[in-house]
């Protein structure tokens, strides 16, 4: 008898992309940044400032070999060696076990270096839904941090939420977000953002009569007023945007734009620009390593 494969349907795509038209021999710096989260690791190439190859893939169970095996994609095909880079930085979760880095900086220093690189100067808010966790950062013009909050380390509200909800409706998790704006009339939140408890209320809601449209639009609406609240902590200031894997969740977006009632800056073409903001924090951890560089030669 044929074994049947379980669909996994809180597995997000893992990517790879090369920008072309650029050759890396031309240029004068090749930096690099490695970003180990919780659950997904990101490296961004840059030369001369110039996003020219990253990757994003899982984060496995060892923060090391997810950084090497990250970079390694990123690498794949392009022929830079490792020897090639004048400097590389850690940022993430795992940043203090990135091999190859040559120095480790926060997370929410690169995610604001990010941004600011991604969107431009007049970014002031920026909102960061990581894995396990959710940063709401302010800014000034050149990417500096000027104040942040985070959420408790907890799964709710974050990306690792979003995929044990997926995987409990049996939706993909990259469809969660169109899927949940099909309602005619959004519904309530559910009661708790907390994963364990959000995840028995909407089999309770389930067996009560409710559609999985209508389940994952209340635990959407949730995960938005949470993520919210933490923006308004901080302080939300025009431009406004959003950093990790959710700012591609329209449900989620479109759900804290309305609590807000801002329009956060749109995301860039990135595939065709490198712009990538789920990559924001490697991107930003690249701009440093170049900043180091720098500095560094000058001495």
């Amino acid at each position: 008898m044929e074994k049947v494969q379980k669909l996994e349907y809180w597995r997000w795509p893992e990517y790879h992309r090369v920008l072309p038209g650029k050759d890396w021999k031309n240029a004068e710096i090749i930096t690099a940044g490695v970003d180990v989260g919780s659950v997904s690791s990101k490296a961004v190439i840059m030369t001369d400032n110039e996003v020219y190859s990253w990757a994003v893939l899982r984060t496995g169970s060892n923060s090391s070999d997810s950084a090497k095996k990250v970079m390694g994609w990123a690498l794949e095909g392009i022929g830079v060696k490792l020897d090639d880079f004048a400097y590389i930085v850690g940022t993430g979760y795992g940043r203090v076990n990135v091999p190859m880095a040559n120095k480790a900086i926060t997370e929410i220093a690169c995610h604001a270096k990010g941004a600011n690189y991604i969107w431009g100067p007049t970014v002031r808010t920026i909102l960061d839904v990581g894995g396990q966790d959710v940063k709401a950062i302010s800014c000034d013009e050149r990417g500096r941090v000027t104040r942040f909050l985070m959420n408790d380390k907890c799964a709710a509200g974050t990306g690792r939420g979003i995929e044990v909800i997926a995987d409990m409706l049996k939706i993909p998790v990259d469809k969660v977000g169109a899927v949940s704006l099909m309602v005619d009339k959004e519904p309530d939140p559910v009661s708790s953002t907390c994963v364990v408890f959000a995840k028995s209320e909407a089999v309770a809601l389930l067996r009560s009569g409710w559609t999985k449209k209508k389940v994952l639009a209340a635990y959407s609406r949730a995960m938005a007023i949470r993520m919210s609240e933490l923006v308004l902590k901080v302080g939300c200031k025009e431009d406004f945007v959003i950093t990790g894997g959710q700012s591609k969740n329209i449900g989620i977006v479109t759900r804290i734009e309305e609590i807000l009632s801002v329009k956060r800056l749109p995301v860039p073409k990135w595939e065709e620009t490198g712009l990538d903001p789920m990559a924001a924090g490697a991107i930003g951890a690249a701009l440093f390593a170049t900043a180091l560089y720098n500095k560094s030669s000058k001495h």
